[in-house]
């Protein structure tokens, strides 16, 4: 009984809170301290939101941190304070949404919060986060692309605007390679594909589209009505696209919500560059030969609902203020809930995707990173039945500390490089590793060719062209041999 109505809660909420969803997705992407920070706001401006006492308790095995997360659900849903009702389906500001798109005004983001001031002054400071540009190239090199290929995506990527969208025409972007229209249009696919989805769209049609197709429930309808019917959305004319598409309005109005799911500027999803202070999310600790996973719960308050407005809630019309005090308690309510369910979502995801990587990356934890395998985001996503592009959202700004030093989780994932015609496949990671070690070792005066590097590789059964030791030769900043010959 308590599953079906936590499945009916999330229903109703995934209908009718814009910004709380917005919140729920950008959770996923902010650092440990973001995160803590945006949760030190909430409870300032929420006084429905309380920290639950003895909330310095060790933290126990993932079984039991699953057991709490799930107490603390049951704790901010109960039977004591419901609600009224949703707010009607087509109180949504349509146009509002839609001219969002229209806008030059970029929307707010989370993760991209300038809290220099704030932050303490942590000695582990990395390098700026990745640009939207960056961010999909690296999940471009994990696709099975030619050079061809590979050289027209970067070209699509490098014409995204901050917005996510094209900043000119495809068609023009098209002149510039040698493919044939289907295939530059199926390489297409895959970059509008890529995390955040819909980052390469022309259009917010193409755009919402795009998102619309990897939704975990596809709705045909949902997808006649972005493609025919926006305009009639933007207008509120429910009688119209229902007559047209032969449904009936209340399907309509049920169908058209999901949008509030879908980001029209998609690509302000990802921070620009900016300085990141490190504090891990997860840590892997050795126990007795066996690695486990631990998310960092460190400085996250366990929330519950004030005892105080719960009342006020069970005092129906009584409470001062009559039904105004109540519509603002029972907002405050649904802002509360939402947030809990986001932070338990996200700690959850983290932990999910962390323990995948490290049943994965075995040999990696044991041996050191010469042992890392070739892992990329759909293996990862395969094994805990979840989107790419979550995966992906999940690795952003995120880090592990484990018993042979800190890395950021996107480091572990990595193409296979040299399994061609017989041969191991090693990470790229390793590869630049084993270049740089076989330079390091060379003679000053008789320094190794590209060539005789990739001879030298093959000896290992890493079979690899010369052209493609050059790449990670110059990837690590290493001059060409004619340029190391000491004379």
């Amino acid at each position: 009984m308590a599953i079906k109505m936590n499945q009916s809660l999330k229903q109703t909420q995934s209908l009718m809170m814009t910004p709380q969803l917005q919140q729920a997705i950008k959770l996923l992407t902010l650092t440990h301290l973001e995160m803590t920070n945006v949760i030190a706001e909430e409870m300032v401006e929420n006084p429905m939101l309380e920290e639950l006492e003895n909330g310095s308790e060790a933290d126990g095995d993932s079984k039991a941190k699953e057991e709490r997360l799930e107490m603390q659900n049951k704790e901010a849903t109960s039977d004591s304070f419901q609600e009224d009702g949703p707010v009607g389906k087509d109180e949504f500001d349509w146009q509002s949404y839609i001219e969002t798109y229209n806008s030059t005004s970029s929307t707010p983001n989370m993760a991209t919060a300038d809290h220099s001031e704030e932050q303490p002054n942590y000695e582990n400071i990395v390098s700026k986060g990745q640009t939207l540009a960056e961010h999909l190239e690296w999940q471009l090199r994990m696709e099975d692309l030619g050079e061809l290929e590979l050289e027209f995506a970067i070209e699509i990527i490098h014409s995204i605007n901050d917005d996510g969208y094209l900043s000119l025409p495809f068609d023009e972007i098209m002149a510039t390679t040698e493919l044939k229209r289907e295939s530059a249009e199926d390489i297409w696919k895959v970059v509008k594909n890529l995390d955040p989805v819909g980052c390469g769209s022309e259009s917010l049609t193409d755009c919402l589209l795009s998102q619309a197709r990897i939704a975990e429930e596809r709705s045909p309808l949902l997808e006649k009505i972005i493609r025919d019917h926006l305009v009639d959305l933007q207008n509120k004319d429910f009688e119209k696209i229902a007559k047209t598409l032969g449904v009936e309005r209340e399907q309509v109005l049920d169908t058209a919500m999901l949008l509030k799911n879908f980001h029209p500027k998609p690509g302000r999803l990802i921070s620009p560059g900016e300085i990141h202070y490190v504090v891990p999310d997860i840590y892997v600790v050795n126990v007795g030969g066996e690695f486990v996973v631990k998310v960092n719960d460190d400085g996250v308050p366990r929330l519950k609902i004030s005892q105080l407005y719960q009342k006020m809630l069970a005092g129906g019309g009584d409470t001062k203020g009559g039904k105004e005090a109540q519509e603002y308690v029972q907002e405050k309510l649904r802002n509360a809930l939402w947030l809990i369910k986001s932070i338990q979502n996200r700690q959850r995801t983290i932990y999910k995707v962390s323990k995948a990587i490290v049943a994965q990356q075995q040999d990696f934890f044991k041996m050191g990173p010469k042992h890392l395998k070739p892992m990329i985001l759909k293996d990862i996503a395969n094994e805990i039945g979840m989107h790419e592009s979550t995966v992906s959202r999940v690795t952003t700004n995120k880090y592990m500390h484990t018993p042979i030093g800190l890395f950021e989780l996107k480091y572990f994932f990595n193409t296979g490089v040299g399994g061609k015609n017989g041969g191991m496949d090693v990470s790229s990671e390793v590869l630049k590793l084993k270049i740089k070690e076989l330079i390091a070792n060379e003679s000053p005066k008789k320094p190794l060719s590209d060539q005789k590097i990739a001879e030298l590789l093959s000896r290992d059964d890493v079979k690899i062209a010369r052209r493609t030791v050059a790449k990670y030769r110059e990837t690590l900043g290493v001059l060409s041999s004619s340029k190391r010959k000491i004379k």
